[in-house]
């Protein structure tokens, strides 16, 4: 079994800062991916920003220069540091992670967190 808990939502004024993470756990032998989505009410939800293994990155355009993604591969998280936060970036924010259980890739599955809210409100 693999968990994915997010944690570091809440509410911040526009122009504030949030970091959010994610911990991975369980039956892990390699996590080859990792990622924020978010959804809004009445939205669908889209992909924030990704991670390989290797630490290279993607971002959706509305986050670039803003947001921030990394990793720890020893530890199994990733944090997604936001500042210059907006009322639209407001949704509840979730951790997706791309995990291998064993060697072989036929072992890989796509695991989600159940989700932190973040508020953006004066």
């Amino acid at each position: 079994q693999v968990q994915l808990v997010e944690s570091g939502g809440g509410l911040v004024q526009p122009g504030g800062s949030l970091r959010l993470s994610c911990a991975a756990s369980g039956s892990i032998f390699s996590i080859d991916l990792m990622a924020w989505y978010r959804q809004a009410p009445g939205k669908q939800r889209e992909l924030v920003a990704r991670i390989t293994r290797d630490g290279n990155t993607n971002y959706a355009d509305f986050v670039k220069g803003r947001f921030t993604i990394s990793r720890d591969n020893a530890k199994n998280t990733a944090v997604l540091q936001m500042s210059s936060l907006e009322a639209e970036d407001t949704a509840v924010y979730s951790c997706n992670a791309v995990i291998r259980t064993r060697p072989s890739f036929a072992n890989s599955y796509s695991y989600w967190g159940q989700g932190t809210q973040v508020t953006v409100s004066a």
